[in-house]
């Protein structure tokens, strides 16, 4: 891999290479699907449709006669247009429990819906393109999705874990020995997700150059590709200083030299390590909330909003594109101001 490219594009390169695989199971007709949608989606989604049509036309294989004999990457453009809606209702029933060599599958409610919309995204296209007449999948319903409770930390909680992470409280002698080793990275990293509420993702792509102590920022490739600037306050800036003093003394492995965040590889950290590590040091806070570097998301983003009451400025911090997806997820808030608003105009004077 070229190390020039920066991680973005590596993930990109890695993404394209990926559905490439994938579509040499999948009929012909997905190939045109997917490169009319290259514009407008990120690589990463366009993996999880064709994840998702794989499993459906394997479904239609296995559960309709008049198309079993055909292999699925013979399957021709005209089956869109054979199909019904109740042959996708019958995809999506069977979802819910499911075994296949050997294995059972079970698909809860938001892995049902995220599958019917890339039935949906498809069909769309080659109706849109007049390619095929029919669109049944407009008539299948989505599922309903039941709201969770939202887990965040509370302040005392966030506090008690950064104490936890700067004195390396852990639970076992394994643990508190690492910590001492990675403690002014860890410090760094879980303060900057806590100090911002950037995603997991734009944490472990985050490069060297990235970071921008003159304007207290640092730029991110948000959810979608685009890049934007994300602002820090000072208790961010100094623990990343103290990180950046100690990252210049590692020399990283070939192709990990401007990654910000090192694994004890001396490799770019990966999602999952990062997971790994907020699990480990959100379980000396609480056992009962499960932490996640969402949840600490969701945390920047209740606090924000308490200190502001500016659901727009939240979620343009966030970098949700549409403010009613952070509204839902802050609805309990907002229903609070709401509230509390009740008193303030005077209709006349006491």
């Amino acid at each position: 891999m070229d190390k020039q490219l920066t991680y973005s594009e590596q993930q990109n390169v890695k993404n394209t290479l990926k559905l490439r695989e994938i579509l040499k199971d999948l009929p012909a007709f997905c190939t045109i699907y997917f490169r009319g949608i290259e514009q407008t989606t990120a690589s990463r989604t366009r993996i999880g449709y064709a994840t998702d049509l794989k499993v459906f036309f394997n479904y239609i294989h296995e559960n309709i006669p008049e198309y079993s004999d055909i292999a699925v990457k013979d399957y021709k453009l005209d089956i869109l247009d054979s199909l019904k809606s109740t042959d996708i209702e019958g995809f999506l029933e069977s979802l819910k429990y499911y075994e296949k060599d050997g294995k059972s599958f079970v698909n809860y409610e938001r892995s049902i819906k995220r599958k019917l919309c890339s039935i949906r995204s498809m069909y769309k296209y080659f109706h849109m393109a007049q390619l095929i007449e029919h669109n049944p999948s407009v008539q299948v319903n989505m599922p309903k999705i039941h709201d969770k409770a939202i887990v965040r930390l509370e302040v005392n909680e966030v506090s008690m874990l950064l104490d936890n992470v700067e004195n390396g409280n852990l639970a076992t002698k394994k643990q508190q020995e690492a910590a001492k080793k990675l403690g002014t990275r860890d410090l760094a990293l879980l303060t900057l997700l806590l100090g911002t509420g950037i995603r997991v993702s734009e944490c472990v792509g985050l490069d060297i150059n990235d970071v921008d102590f003159d304007n207290d920022r640092i730029k991110v490739v948000r959810k979608g590709g685009y890049e934007a600037f994300v602002y820090f306050g000072d208790e961010v800036r100094e623990e990343l200083i103290n990180y950046m003093e100690l990252r210049k003394t590692i020399t990283p492995l070939e192709g990990h030299e401007n990654a910000l965040f090192l694994s004890s590889q001396k490799k770019r950290m990966c999602v999952r390590s990062i997971e790994k590590l907020v699990k480990k040091y959100a379980q000396t806070v609480t056992t009962i909330k499960k932490i996640t570097p969402h949840k600490l998301r969701s945390t920047y983003g209740t606090a924000l909003y308490q200190e502001t009451n500016d659901i727009y400025l939240v979620a343009d911090v966030l970098g949700h594109k549409d403010v009613n997806t952070t509204r839902k997820h802050y609805a309990d808030m907002v229903e609070q101001n709401r509230r509390n608003a009740r008193n303030k105009v005077k209709l006349r004077e006491p």
